[in-house]
Formats: C-alpha cells, structure tokens, sequence
C-alpha cells in the first residue's frame, strides 16, 4: 500500500511539474513601439511616433528615456531552452549584422559580447521564472567615469505579457551612489 502510495504521488509530482513547465508563455515574435501604420505621422513632416509606453529607443539622443534598452523593434526567438532577442541596431545600408543576445531560460549563466562604440561590451546575465514573467538580471561590465576603474552595473528585464502586447519593465540598479530607476516600455506584434 505505502509502496503504491509512493508511485502515485511521484506520477502526480511529475504531471505537475509538466503542466507548470507548459504554462510559461513564448514571448517569441517581432516587437515594436512604433505606431500603427495608419497613425503614423504623413510623410515629410519629420515627427515620429513613440508608440504606446513611450521609452520607444529614438537613436541618436530624443527624450533621455532608456526605455527597455532594445530599442523601437526588435524580434525574440525561443524554445524550450533559450529566449534570443535580436536588435536591428544599425542604419539599413550599414550590412552590420543585428544585435544579438542569448539568454538561457533554465537560470543559467550565459554571457554576450557586443562591438558598440567605445569597443566590445560585455555582459553577463541569469534568467528566472516568477509566475509567467520572464526576469533577465544582467550584469554589465564598464568603467568608472569618475576613476576609470573597472565596474559592474546591474539591469533587470522583466518581460510579461498585458492585453495581448509585450511589456519590458527595467530596472536600472543605481550607480555611482545614485537612484534606481525604473521604466516601462509597451510593445505590440509588428508584422
């Protein structure tokens, strides 16, 4: 009887542990801030739209909001063990290859190396599950403005899903003796 007891509780165990791995959302598709085609400034008017929740990653200085740190549009790959984003970060005629970011999805550590700028940029970051929000805790390497000594500067992503669209909440962890901060960037699917 106790032995019988045993298989069924393990076997439950196990179909929970299947359902609860299931109910994770795929955050996969191509995201944008931009506005709905129709609801786009005309032609030659030289505005541009954010899009819903603002933070919409103007390049080349706009309103001084980071936003979700992955720019207007960008496009999430996953499967059952890692989530890729992948940023269009250059201008159309550049032929530099999009940016790309590889997180595993089991919590372990996985690093991503990036040529922007002042030289690569490294990162480090750890994913975890809370509820159906994927958290991504990113640790990036830099230095010092003040010193010039190396250090570390951490950047939390959760990603979750409201009314059909994506929501990157970020949390910018203070540096330097300063505030976090904190934004929240809506996208829609884009086609």
């Amino acid at each position: 009887m106790a032995l019988k007891r045993a298989l069924v509780l393990i076997a439950a165990a196990g179909l929970t542990a299947q359902i609860s791995a299931q109910a994770k959302p795929s955050f996969a598709g191509r995201w944008t801030t931009e506005p709905e085609p129709a609801a786009a400034a005309p032609v030659g008017t030289g505005q541009r739209g954010t899009g819903a929740g603002g933070g919409g990653g103007q390049r080349g200085g706009g309103r001084g909001d980071m936003g979700s740190g992955w720019g207007a549009t960008f496009t999430i790959t996953q499967d059952a063990g890692r989530l890729t984003v992948e940023i269009p970060y250059f201008a159309r005629g550049d032929m530099q290859p999009p940016l790309r970011f590889v997180y595993a999805l089991d919590g372990t550590e996985t690093k991503n190396s990036v040529m922007m700028g002042r030289g690569i940029q490294r990162e480090t970051s750890k994913t975890a599950w809370d509820g159906d929000k994927l958290v991504i805790t990113t640790l990036h390497d830099t230095q010092s403005p003040d010193t010039g000594k190396p250090m570390t500067v951490e950047v939390r992503r959760t990603l979750s899903f409201e009314a059909g669209s994506l929501v990157v909440e970020v949390v910018r962890k203070g540096i330097l003796g300063g505030p976090d901060t904190t934004t929240r960037t809506v996208y829609r699917g884009a086609s």
